[in-house]
């Protein structure tokens, strides 16, 4: 049972503030200076126990906190208490993910400070793709490399993956570890999953979240040399060429439009050149990762979208699914037309693939992984 649920966003910068969504429906917005991740800690945790917007009485209620940090490297391999350990650990990989983890270990800081005798629980984006075999995992650079610095692919959104293919499952009554699926997590930042048997076998994204699918502002998948290339002509540090493939490539890069995909969408519609290239781009770039998994799974029982992107576009499934009728898709257009938001089978009875949206909850996959830990201390 949800409570309530709510962000902080623009910590440290002006405008700062609270969204709160109370189990009631009723939506809250709460500005405020909220310079660091203690400050916005403190603020969730009285507005939680407030007369007028709280949903506890006390903190003495809250029994445990679960976080969801980025990057789990090859040392977690699933959700775990944190502990010395665990938090050395994590901070280890800093390196591997200096935009995420720094701040999910400020989250994790601020919490001990403020409720010290409650339990915490790390819930990790790479520990579902930990199953990935070396072959794929590896990149085909100098070993030492490997060795020295972990450089191999992770992977992320594997809380998602899990959490959509187990549900999918369920709700078709087959058993999980017995299938072959594809999971495509669509949003702003977007990656697939192979999973086979209940375990991911290969994913789209990397050492970090930009290699794979084009995203909103992230590059996808690129010719090194490119990279290089623009350095050279630009005369522009690493820094600023991560910032490039970052920050202003993906969708926001090709179209000048917008990273945002319903922007792109009426541009296209208005008969913007440029959007209907990104969107030609972000279709095929899904479609070929979707026809190698198949490949690599040997076949495919069951096709799944979710995230914003896949759980609110209609027309890219369509497009999408229909490219996989020679494996078995049937796709039900008019059952796929306006669905959004929703679990929804979009596959006819016959079809030999079953194609379906489930949208993602990782907050209830960190909530239960938190409690089956915290009751098993």
């Amino acid at each position: 049972m949800v409570l309530a649920k709510g962000v902080v966003e623009k910590i440290g910068l002006k405008g700062s503030f609270l969204k709160l969504a109370k189990d009631n429906g009723d939506k809250v917005l709460l500005e405020g200076e909220i310079l660091t991740h203690q400050d916005g800690i403190e603020y969730i945790l009285g507005v939680l126990t407030s007369v007028k917007h709280g949903c506890i009485k006390s903190l003495d209620e809250i029994q445990a906190v679960g976080h969801r940090v980025a990057h789990g490297g090859e040392y977690f391999q699933g959700s775990t208490f944190i502990d010395d350990t665990a938090k050395a650990e994590i901070e280890k990989l800093f390196a591997l993910a200096p935009l995420h983890n720094p701040a999910n270990f400020k989250g994790i800081s601020a919490m001990e400070s403020i409720l010290p005798d409650v339990p915490q629980v790390a819930t990790f984006d790479t520990a579902f793709h930990q199953s990935i075999p070396d072959y794929a995992y590896m990149y085909a650079i100098p070993y030492s490399l490997y060795e020295k610095y972990g450089i191999r692919r992770y992977g992320f959104h594997g809380t998602s993956h899990k959490f959509v293919a187990e549900t999918a499952c369920n709700s078709l009554g087959i058993d999980f570890n017995q299938q072959r699926i594809i999971t495509c997590h669509l949003g702003n930042g977007a990656s697939i999953a192979a999973i086979k048997n209940g375990k991911s076998i290969d994913t789209s994204m990397g050492l970090t979240p930009v290699e794979g699918l084009i995203m909103g502002t992230r590059a996808g998948d690129l010719d090194l040399g490119v990279l290089t290339f623009i350095m050279n002509k630009e005369e522009v540090s690493g820094n600023i060429a991560n910032t490039i493939i970052n920050k202003h490539s993906g969708m926001l890069g090709v179209t000048g439009v917008s990273s945002d995909m319903r922007e792109i969408e009426v541009a296209a519609k208005d008969g913007h050149e440029r959007s209907l290239l990104g969107l030609n781009m972000y279709r095929y770039r899904i479609t070929k990762y979707i026809g190698a998994y198949i490949a690599t799974l040997g076949g495919l029982d069951l096709l799944i979208f979710t995230g914003g992107i896949g759980e609110n576009d209609p027309v890219s499934r369509e497009l999408i699914s229909k490219q996989f009728e020679y494996v078995g898709v049937e796709f039900d257009s008019d059952v796929n037309k306006n669905k959004r938001g929703m679990e929804v089978l979009l596959s006819k009875p016959e079809s030999k693939v079953k194609v379906m949206v489930v949208p993602t909850d990782e907050e209830y996959v960190i909530a239960t992984d938190t409690m089956k830990i915290v009751k098993s201390l």
